[in-house]
């Protein structure tokens, strides 16, 4: 690796791969290669296996640091991908401790060819919290891989005979008091509120193989209510959906805890859907709980969202215009008008 100055404000720098590495850290078409470019604002260069950096002292070092990652992380066996060389780029601008490879890398559950693995520094901190602790609170937006992470680190904590078995549960809010006036069958009323969670099973184990395990109690799935007067042992519980709690039904859940097991609360505080105003039991668990011992709260960002790249940008907007009371007062009163409006103009009963 050598480098000399090219102008007074402007290094350059070149970088020798090898020869195995060059192809997957270019990608198809040379995708990584650009989108590298654009994350390091600075112009990079290939010729065989030399990669030459231009640009500021500190998109240089960025740089070099960035393909060294990369570089890693091929080597580990994964595909190089643009969205991966964006992370790498990303938790390296932020100067966090932890390296690119060590989070991108860390496998947590494999199966049928396909690995799970934290795909943000938040996520792998987020996985991390549950290893380390009896209680994990993960709570952010949709696509922060909250339930997912949480449901992979189930699997596989049962398949490595940690837990004996995987309770999976989430209020269902919507239906109030009212599911014995919906038709079908008890399991059939609640499945709608439930079927996130037995799609996140199936993408993680035999498909063939949950319905026996089911049957034999190893894997339940049930709304909320089903926990009262219960205590759970040797089991790695997880609440889904939980800023749709109530503050007595969180304090309920919770103390279900029994001993040698793990519990992970996972869910986002600006999407509260209960009536009347009442008031989420995730929050008031953030106030109460937070200063005791092996109970961890990690708050997951847009930065950790995974899915597609529009999802963290609609997620900032939101919180930008939340935070802007001016705004969310118009919007409000623009609300209230409407309904007025609505009022003066509705038929009159006959």
């Amino acid at each position: 690796m050598t480098a000399r100055p090219a102008a007074s404000d402007t290094v350059r720098t070149t970088v020798t791969v090898h020869p195995d590495s060059i192809r997957p850290l270019l990608g198809t078409a040379d995708r990584n290669l650009r989108v590298l470019e654009e994350g390091l604002a600075a112009d990079v260069h290939v010729r065989g296996t030399d990669i030459t950096l231009t640009g500021t002292d500190d998109a240089v070092a960025l740089g070099q640091r960035a393909i060294s990652e990369l570089v890693r992380i091929s080597r580990s066996g994964q595909q190089i991908t643009p969205e991966t060389v964006r992370r790498t780029v990303g938790m390296l601008s932020e100067g966090a401790p932890e390296s690119p490879a060590e989070v991108l890398s860390l496998d947590i559950l494999s199966r049928r060819g396909k690995t799970i693995r934290p795909k943000t520094l938040g996520q792998k901190r987020y996985v991390d919290a549950i290893d380390a602790n009896t209680i994990v609170f993960g709570i952010g937006p949709a696509g922060t891989g909250k339930t997912y992470l949480a449901m992979a680190k189930a699997v596989s904590a049962l398949q490595s005979k940690q837990v004996n078995r995987i309770i999976l549960t989430r209020p269902a809010v919507e239906a109030g008091e009212r599911l014995g006036f919906l038709p079908g069958t008890l399991n059939e009323k609640i499945d709608p509120y439930l079927r996130p969670l037995y799609d996140a099973l199936h993408d993680m184990m035999a498909p063939e193989a949950i319905p026996k395990l089911m049957e034999a109690g190893i894997i339940e799935v049930a709304p909320l209510a089903y926990m009262r007067g219960r205590t759970l042992n040797d089991a790695f519980i997880i609440l889904d959906e939980a800023q749709n709690t109530t503050a007595e039904q969180m304090k309920m859940f919770l103390t279900r805890l029994g001993f040698g097991s793990k519990v992970v609360v996972t869910g986002d505080v600006t999407q509260v859907d209960l009536p009347g105003g009442a008031r989420s039991g995730l929050r008031a668990a953030e106030q109460i709980l937070g200063g005791i011992d092996d109970i961890h709260f990690t708050q997951l960002t847009s930065q950790d969202v995974v899915r597609h790249r529009l999802v963290s940008d609609i997620v900032d907007a939101y919180e930008r215009f939340e935070n802007d009371e001016s705004a969310t007062a118009d919007f409000a009163g623009n609300r209230a008008q409407r309904r007025a409006g609505q009022g003066r103009h509705a038929s009159p009963r006959r």
